[in-house]
């Protein structure tokens, strides 16, 4: 049983080698993205709109250009290695309630009122009506 332990505990370190956490900010080494990760991403209470307009007005680590992930790139936090949450890397802050659902800016095809966002209580897709109540993480592109 602990030679089990040692193995996921070398696995999860192996996998968040690719995250690197400086302050409020975990940069992505493999896709350069940057993406919050403060007390603000626990506030529940954001509609789509509300996300889009918070990521817009959000100066973090000196950075203004801030915005809403669109769902591949929310996507790329999934870690299917770990259970509950499932959210990669050296990430601190996660929502506890409402399935650990964040928005993305991508609207599905089909239905505009219903746009996708990640559970990262099991790493599934959703499409959810604009005006329900989720998290928010922004994102920037790193330098």
């Amino acid at each position: 049983m602990r030679t089990i332990l040692l193995i996921m505990i070398g696995l999860s370190a192996f996998l968040s080698a690719d995250f690197i956490k400086s302050g409020d900010v975990v940069t992505d080494r493999e896709t350069g993205l940057q993406w919050q990760d403060n007390n603000e991403t626990n506030s529940i209470g954001h509609n789509w709109q509300e996300s889009i307009d918070y990521c817009e007005s959000l100066t973090l680590d000196t950075h203004d250009d801030w915005r809403l992930p669109n769902i591949n790139e929310l996507r790329t936090l999934i870690d299917r290695s770990k259970m509950f949450p499932v959210i990669k890397g050296v990430f601190e802050y996660i929502g506890t309630s409402n399935f650990y659902r964040y928005w993305s800016s991508t609207s599905v095809v089909g239905n505009e009122d219903n746009v996708w966002l990640v559970g990262f209580d099991s790493g599934d897709v959703f499409g959810q009506d604009k005006n329900d109540n989720y998290y928010v993480r922004c994102v920037r592109d790193g330098q």
